[in-house]
């Protein structure tokens, strides 16, 4: 009895040591160079283009180090867009992931790992040509073992991030993610510490920190919205009382795909920026740079990236949650929504539901994410992009599901004890 009580709370105890352990070697592997580069003379190009310091916070560094980890998670990402793509398109693919259960998912996540390891290659080839000039004696040989070491580096980040999914808390990619946001916060301090030395700037800095505390706040409210919709079933329409019938309930989330829809625009936008700076060719690269964020393009990256968060919002609801499955599986469970029959008339209603809670929450996560970039655009206050609504939603969102997932175990925890 007493090592069935203790067994959630080890295991608790064991995920959250795997976690900050897992969490700990990739930050160590920023800091480990790739070797044959002239670092100190990088560093300072990456000091002086703005393109590439955006990269490099989204990478937590790794971009101005040129470590190992300078590929970061995004071919893992960019992967997991493209199969999820794929398995709606191709119907052997959408087979696979609803009828053959776990067998499938695993052929799904191996097919998402050829598809990094391509990625990762591509992009390799293209960042070891852009740091040729820094490179001491460049030749075949040292190119090769350049692109060896940073896919190496990507593939152990699409290991680390499975491995945190499974064995640890949370979400392995969101995680990686709000860790490379977080070792920016130093900087953010510094930077910001010598802004308010001038006293006229007081009152801007403090809009923006405002603005992001009304984000927080907004972000923290969407992501517990929940819209249930009551359920019957045919034992609680014999057995049950009025009361005990409205008990049960379909809960849909307001955000149902959580942070995702952010990370997967804010990664599909940054590909054509990272790409940027490997091409020489004038007329490629300054329509390249028309998707930076940061310039006179600033209007149409956001435009372009408020649809990204709408379009990947619906296709991530629409992967995720089947109108068609919940019908079938509620008529499997001799279960209805009152007022609405069995069959189609209750498929097209939670078509209805979803579509329109998909609708509210893409507003709301475009509004939210809006907020901030106009607080700033008029201060002029430019210090705190990395810590823009982007970063705010994908930290927020990634605590609570972590919180929840914690949550889960004590709960288990507390049943066995009573048990």
């Amino acid at each position: 009895m007493s090592s069935s009580q203790s067994k959630p709370s080890d295991s608790l105890k064991k995920r959250l040591l795997t976690t900050v352990l897992l969490l700990f070697f990739t930050r160590l592997g920023v800091f480990i160079p790739v070797p044959g580069i002239d670092h100190e003379a990088f560093f300072q190009n990456i000091a002086s283009n703005d393109t590439l310091s955006m990269l490099n916070v989204f990478s937590g560094g790794a971009v101005s180090h040129i470590g190992i980890f300078a590929l970061g998670i995004v071919p893992f990402i960019n992967a997991s867009i493209v199969m999820q793509l794929l398995t709606t398109i191709v119907p052997a693919l959408e087979r696979l992931q609803k009828e053959e259960g776990e067998l499938g998912r695993r052929k799904i996540s191996q097919y998402t790992r050829y598809i990094t390891f391509v990625g990762a290659t591509i992009q390799s080839y293209f960042a070891a040509n852009f740091i040729r000039p820094y490179v001491f004696n460049w030749n075949v040989e040292l190119l090769l073992e350049i692109m060896l070491t940073l896919i190496t580096g990507s593939l152990i980040l699409m290991w680390v991030s499975e491995l945190i999914t499974e064995e640890g808390l949370g979400n392995g990619t969101s995680l990686l993610i709000c860790l490379n946001i977080t070792s920016s916060f130093p900087k953010i301090a510094q930077e910001t510490s010598l802004i308010l030395q001038t006293t006229e700037n007081l009152g801007k800095v403090s809009a923006v920190f405002l603005s992001l505390f009304v984000v927080l706040f907004c972000v923290i409210v969407m992501q517990e919205g929940t819209r249930k919709i009551p359920i019957v079933s045919a034992r609680q329409l014999m057995f049950s009382t009025k009361e005990n019938r409205n008990r049960s309930f379909l809960p849909f989330r307001l955000n149902q795909s959580g942070v995702m829809p952010i990370i997967f625009a804010s990664t599909f936008l940054i590909l054509p920026v990272q790409i940027s700076q490997f091409v020489s060719n004038t007329n490629i690269k300054s329509f390249l740079l028309m998707f930076s964020p940061t310039g006179s393009s600033q209007t149409l990256y956001l435009t372009l990236y408020f649809s990204s968060i709408f379009f990947f919002n619906s296709f991530y609801t629409s992967v995720i949650l089947n109108p068609v499955d919940v019908s079938q599986n509620l008529k499997k469970m001799a279960s209805s929504i009152p007022g609405v029959r069995p069959g189609e008339e209750t498929e097209n209603f939670l078509k209805k539901t979803i579509k329109n809670l998909t609708l509210l929450g893409s507003t709301f996560l475009i509004l939210i994410s809006a907020i901030p970039i106009v607080v700033q655009s008029i201060t002029q206050i430019t210090v705190l992009n990395s810590l823009a609504s982007t970063s705010l939603i994908i930290l927020v969102g990634t605590s609570i599901e972590v919180i929840k997932q914690i949550r889960t175990y004590e709960i288990s925890k507390s049943y066995k004890e009573m048990l």
